[in-house]
């Protein structure tokens, strides 16, 4: 089936056009600044290796422009990689926060629609905007199947153990304060490639899946199901990241407003989510790139920042192993677990007694493609393998769409 795949942000509109069977893209881009000025729209043929993408400067003044445009781009004479509309046999949308109201993807009908306006409380930036996409989509091609594939809906397996917060319980039946966590279609695919590399069933194995980029997460998926990952309520917890703090003492907060009173509550969400993390520790940059030439150089900071990010995966993994009662891959993924190989090494770096070891050269090689970089005397299978969440929800809204 030929799926486009939307992921609609509050100023943004990534698109893909993909075929669900071979995972080969007919055409990608973005909308950028839309309703802002200086909007504009990318449009990349990857089908095509002599196309020239096209970088359009135009006003986007909503969502349904930008999608409107995209459209036209789709089905132009001259650039495009379709005839008519009618090639799009379904859409399927990114959704950020489904609450635990989904535990899977769903075919968007009215229902679907008002319960991802009830958990925008839970996601207040990215499920309006997921919303504005969904909408533009149903204007600009009214009767074309339609599915939500929710960012949080694989972590709707954990047991009560593992998602609740040891707070009044009072919190979670009122406001639904529990663990969430994020990244699950990522999560959810690599798990399930991990499965056919190893030639095994997912249903016979305990993987642990570091999906580590400018936002990382980690998962224990056992026997196919996830049974806890590091983010919470919110993608702030967890490992140190990009811009963002990850686990932290509560108590820090209230220290630090009472040191500087002139904090606000809404200066604290801005510091831990954007000022904090490895750009914090360093302050050089969020961008691991950046860190490692700074480290090389002798820069402690950045060199600490480095060691911070790989000290606390390293742990994630250690106590999901312990969580699972064992585990037979490690997978990386995501901008840094596909492409730092450094970072790699250092996460597994002292768990050879639990069977998890790197070979050195092959930890080296596999960069962008992917493969096995475990260590031939290994127990525990090392696994590189790049994310591809817009395959998994094409694949997603083609199942759905043909049981519909």
């Amino acid at each position: 089936m030929i799926i486009l795949v939307v992921n609609a942000g509050s100023s943004s509109l990534k698109y893909q056009l993909i075929n669900s069977i071979d995972g080969e893209v007919y055409a990608s881009g973005n909308c950028e600044r839309i309703g802002i000025a200086g909007s504009k729209i990318t449009y990349k043929r990857p089908d095509k290796a002599d196309f020239e993408p096209l970088k359009i400067v135009m006003d986007l003044s909503n969502h349904s422009v930008a999608m409107e445009k995209v459209i036209s781009l789709l089905a132009d004479k001259e650039v495009g990689c379709i005839k008519s509309m009618d090639q799009i046999d379904a859409v399927g949308h990114r959704v950020l926060h489904g609450g635990e109201k989904f535990a899977g993807s769903y075919v968007i009908n009215k229902d679907v629609i008002e319960a991802i306006k009830d958990c925008i409380p839970l996601g207040p930036l990215h499920n309006p905007a997921n919303l504005a996409g969904i909408e533009a989509c149903q204007k600009a091609m009214p009767g074309k199947p339609q599915v939500a594939v929710f960012d949080t809906a694989f972590h709707q397996t954990m047991p009560e153990e593992a998602y609740m917060y040891a707070l009044p319980y009072s919190y979670y039946e009122d406001y639904g304060v529990r663990r969430y966590g994020f990244h699950g279609t990522s999560h959810q695919y690599v798990s399930q490639e991990a499965a056919k590399a190893l030639g095994r069933p997912a249903e016979s194995l305990k993987i642990i899946t570091c999906h580590l980029g400018n936002g990382s997460s980690l998962a224990a998926v056992k026997y196919g199901k996830c049974v806890d990952t590091s983010m919470g309520l919110t993608p702030l917890a967890g490992v140190p990241m990009g811009t963002r703090c990850g686990d932290i003492d509560p108590a820090v907060i209230k220290y630090v407003m009472e040191e500087d009173p002139s904090l606000t509550i809404k200066d604290i969400d801005r510091i831990m989510n954007k000022e904090s993390g490895v750009l914090g520790i360093s302050g050089v940059s969020s961008d691991f790139r950046d860190l490692a030439q700074a480290s090389e150089q002798g820069n402690q900071r950045a060199a600490l920042a480095l060691k911070m990010f790989a000290y606390h995966v390293k742990k994630y993994i250690g106590s999901y192993a312990a969580a699972m009662g064992g585990v037979d891959a490690v997978v990386f993924t995501a901008g840094i677990g596909e492409n730092t190989p450094e970072i790699r090494e250092a996460a597994v770096e002292g768990l050879g007694f639990m069977g998890i070891k790197v070979d050195p050269a092959k930890n080296l090689s596999c960069n962008r493609v992917g493969g096995d970089i475990s260590a031939a005397d290994a127990t525990v299978k090392v696994l590189v393998i790049p994310t591809n969440e817009e395959l998994m929800i094409a694949r997603e809204t083609e199942r759905l769409t043909k049981q519909a």
